[in-house]
């Protein structure tokens, strides 16, 4: 098994100059299309399990379906809950065997999200699980605005809290269709100046591929999570299997015909972030 925690990947990536990508899973075939990418490259993987895609596929599947692919793996693979809300959720998902699990408080009160997070990265370093924190917010291209994080609260929220990675904003949006998102650098280093936390970006589909790579090799950014730019490739690729071969009603056939170009794409977004 190869099933490892956020830490496991993450501190080597920091001390060896690269970034892993977080790929944001929706199903069996782009799960399954990731694993590959990451053993073609022979680097870890972390698969992440968000809010759209629990709500369509509960937890106890989803722990065992990736703690199955890491089974046959490779190369490390972590199973990561991305933004939790509560208390119980992370508490479920570490239960179905998570290894690492995101606790989004970025909403809350300073104080209340140090609170909340805090006894949540108690509750997972009992457990041998990793705690990704939210410090800032950052906001979806299509609605919510983002708050830009503050580093003396990032400071704080590092030291008090015990995560073990930390998502930021700075610049950096959910769900962003274009890659032309605007990266606050000078925010960044005002932020690695206070804390060593490997740092997190969420939302980095909007971010242009040679400032991903840049960040990776060059500063303490080191997950990026990848999800509307994987999702995009899903869906020209099921349109053009349908529409060439307008007949088929197979669900099995029609799904399957997305995972190479899953596994190419992921493939680059992989590559792209190590040396």
């Amino acid at each position: 098994m190869t099933l490892v925690s956020l830490s496991d990947v993450l501190q080597p990536a920091q001390t060896g100059g690269y970034a892993v990508a977080g790929l944001v899973v929706l199903g069996w075939e782009d799960a399954r299309a990731y694993v590959a990418a990451a053993e073609a490259e022979g680097a870890p993987v972390i698969l992440q399990a968000g809010p759209g895609c629990r709500a369509h596929t509960p937890l106890p599947i989803l722990g065992t379906m990736f703690r199955h692919l890491a089974e046959q793996a490779s190369v490390p693979i972590v199973a990561h809950l991305d933004h939790g809300y509560t208390v119980a959720e992370c508490a479920e998902a570490i239960e179905c065997g998570f290894t690492s699990v995101m606790f989004d408080g970025s909403k809350l009160p300073l104080a209340d999200n140090i609170a909340q997070t805090k006894a949540i990265a108690k509750m997972a370093h009992a457990a041998g699980v990793s705690i990704e924190g939210e410090i800032g917010v950052v906001g979806y291209a299509d609605r919510a605005m983002s708050h830009g994080t503050n580093p003396e609260e990032a400071r704080q929220f590092a030291a008090e809290t015990g995560i073990d990675a930390m998502a930021i904003s700075i610049g950096n949006v959910h769900l962003q269709t274009t890659q032309n998102a605007a990266v606050d650098l000078e925010l960044l280093r005002s932020i690695e100046l206070v804390t060593d936390v490997p740092l997190v970006l969420h939302g980095s589909s909007g971010i242009p591929a040679s400032a991903r790579r840049d960040l990776a090799l060059k500063t303490r950014v080191c997950k990026f999570n990848v999800g509307t730019e994987l999702r995009q490739v899903f869906g020209s690729s099921l349109r053009s299997e349908m529409a060439r071969n307008p007949a088929e009603f197979d669900r099995i056939k029609l799904l399957s015909a997305t995972e190479a170009p899953l596994r190419d794409a992921a493939r680059t977004v992989i590559a792209n972030l190590r040396p």
